[in-house]
């Protein structure tokens, strides 16, 4: 698992898990020689339709963030071999791993629920436990109603196109191939539990 140092990075209001572009991003990255080059190479490719340059600019940034969390090995695999739901899960993954907040959502909320067989996922379930990040947290406490609440709608989408969640909110069993549940066996066993369901205990 992360640190529990890490700082709480709360920009991933950018949109949600951006599939289609991360696809070409990472694609991009695996013939480039860094990420510096890769998001060169993206803008002038036009990866993502935003009209302002500063937006594309923000949104390739963000990809990237979670994109520079994945190994080469696992860039590769997401790119040329991954299925969707493989690549929808290892784009949950990197969020994990670039935002504190949404790794301990996954933690502290869906794992918890899912365990206790509260399988319904209220929205205010956000809010709990940002207000219980922000008591010791200044940067969280200063957050604005109006950005938490753009946060916690673009986290529910992310969740939604992880197949986290369903459509009507509902906690779903994590599911990961044989594959990918080796290669982060392989990298971090501890980070299966980012699924609902699922544990290194389980899996082994």
């Amino acid at each position: 698992m992360r640190s529990e140092q890490q700082p709480y990075k709360m920009s991933f209001a950018v949109g949600g898990l951006a599939l289609t572009e991360s696809i070409e991003v990472a694609r991009l990255r695996l013939s480039a020689p860094n990420w510096d080059d890769t998001i060169v190479l993206a803008m002038a490719d036009g990866v993502t339709s935003l009209p302002k340059a500063a937006s594309r600019r923000r949104t390739l940034r963000e990809i990237i963030n979670r994109l520079s969390e994945l190994d080469l090995e696992e860039l590769a695999f997401f790119v040329d071999e991954a299925d969707r739901t493989e690549q929808q899960a290892l784009l949950w993954l990197a969020s994990c791993r670039a935002y504190r907040f949404v790794r301990e959502f996954a933690l502290e909320v869906l794992q918890e629920r899912f365990l206790s067989y509260q399988l319904d996922l209220p929205l205010e379930s956000f809010d709990i436990l940002l207000e219980a990040k922000a008591e010791w947290n200044e940067g969280l406490a200063n957050i604005s109603r109006s950005t938490q609440l753009k946060l916690r709608q673009v986290m529910f989408r992310m969740m939604r196109e992880a197949s986290v969640i369903s459509d009507d909110q509902q906690i779903q069993r994590g599911y990961v191939t044989t594959r990918l549940k080796s290669m982060i066996i392989a990298r971090n066993p501890a980070e299966l539990a980012y699924f609902p369901g699922l544990s290194h205990e389980a899996a082994a």
